[in-house]
């Protein structure tokens, strides 16, 4: 969809298209007055998220204090749960909408004592008034604040609300942050340290000024609107020209062993069975173009898994749409998995959600062998790659799928899921 109109207002941009969210109305999801008050909305959409995580996963909780809004699971040790979400920035709209308080409220008022200046002529005050009329701020800083920006609030705020006392981690990881807090929550529950995990990433970038759209795009990272809103967004194409800046999202899952799932009748999607990651220490804004990080992270996801890139039938690539990104990561999938596997991305169908998006990418692939089919490469028309990418709506025998992340500063990681049964 378009950007909104009154961006325009504050700058000139060359990508002119994004993904936003529909309209949230938290009250109804069950949210208190106080946590929406108190909470950037990063948390307020991962904590939707995973009261419908726990919902679907047949867990039952209690209130545990009416007040503050807080529950308790029945039939769980919640010294034996953890949380592991992943965020790339956090409270950014705290942060922004605050940040707009004391620098504009004071001028504010010198500006319209000056437009109610009796000397003034009728034309530059009109244009004072239009001025005026965009300076936007909130009536006070809110003291929350702190509280509201730290990227640690978005899991801290899910203990809080479910009452979990297991370990408590945010991974800011930029773009990977999704898949690595899946990754960690994986090896957190293989190795004992943890019976249930709730685990994914949140994100929600969007400003009244727009200025972290504007980042992005001061950045020629976006794509832009060469095609149309609906067409522009084409990740492994020729024609394409950069990723799809979206408003935000939350992904929850929940994970645990495999026999305590099957042992209280859990709806199992998928079974997560490997997690590699790496670091470039190349660019804090280019990939290595040699690609050799990322080829070692995904061979570690592998062996961790226990399995052979010819084991692989599906990949979720990480699939942005920029330039380079799209090259690099073709030409490691071709070197490992040849034209077979099948390929697609799902930020051509909503978007880049940054430090969800992995954990999007996660769920979409356990869904994808749950159901043995799987979404477009959506506008693909001209491939830059001879590789499988999906291009029909159809079944595909899936037994293993792998979904992996690439992020600025050089961050790689992957997750290798196993279909259920097997």
């Amino acid at each position: 969809m378009p950007i909104p109109e009154r961006w325009h207002n504050y700058a000139t941009y060359r990508s002119t298209i994004w993904s936003p969210l529909p309209e949230i109305e938290f009250a109804r999801q069950g949210l208190s007055r106080s946590q929406i008050i108190q909470t950037d909305p990063v948390c307020l959409l991962a904590l939707c998220a995973a009261k419908e995580a726990v919902h679907n996963a047949g867990l039952s909780v209690s209130v545990s204090d009416r007040r503050p809004n807080r529950y308790s699971f029945d039939s769980l040790d919640s010294n034996r749960i953890g949380v592991y979400m992943g965020t790339g920035i956090g409270g950014a709209n705290t942060f922004m909408d605050n940040h707009y308080h004391p620098i504009l409220a004071r001028q504010k008022d010198v500006l319209m004592n000056l437009a109610a200046s009796e000397d003034l002529p009728d034309e530059a005050r009109q244009e004072l008034g239009l001025v005026i009329s965009r300076m936007f701020h909130l009536r006070r800083i809110n003291p929350f604040m702190v509280s509201m920006l730290m990227p640690n609030a978005v899991s801290a705020n899910l203990g809080i609300h479910f009452s979990i006392y297991g370990p408590n981690k945010t991974y800011a990881l930029a773009c990977s942050s999704g898949t690595a807090s899946v990754g960690a929550a994986y090896h957190a529950i293989r190795d004992g340290c943890v019976d249930v995990a709730l685990t994914g990433g949140s994100e929600y970038l969007d400003d009244y000024y727009g200025y972290l759209f504007r980042a992005f795009d001061v950045a020629g990272v976006l794509v832009s609107d060469h095609k149309g809103p609906d067409s522009s967004n084409r990740p492994f194409d020729k024609d394409r020209t950069g990723f799809l800046f979206s408003q935000g999202g939350s992904v929850v899952m929940i994970l645990e062993e495999l026999e305590m799932a099957k042992e209280r009748g859990a709806p199992v999607l998928a079974e997560i069975i490997g997690y590699g990651q790496s670091f470039d220490a190349y660019s804090m804004m280019s990939m290595d173009p040699t690609g050799t990080q990322i080829e070692n992270m995904m061979y570690s996801c592998l062996r961790d898994a226990g399995i052979s890139a010819a084991d692989v039938d599906y990949v979720n690539a990480h699939g942005t749409g920029t330039q380079t990104n799209d090259e690099i990561e073709c030409d490691i999938l071709v070197r490992l998995f040849g034209s077979s596997t099948l390929v697609n991305s799902t930020k051509s169908l909503v978007g880049h959600t940054i430090g969800a998006s992995g954990a999007l990418e996660t769920l979409v692939t356990a869904l994808s062998l749950r159901d043995q089919t799987t979404h477009i490469c959506n506008n693909l028309e001209k491939p830059i790659a001879d590789l499988n990418f999906v291009r029909t709506r159809e079944n595909f025998p899936m037994r293993v799928g792998f979904s992996e992340s690439f992020a600025f500063g050089g961050h790689n990681a992957a997750v290798a899921l196993q279909r259920y049964p097997d």
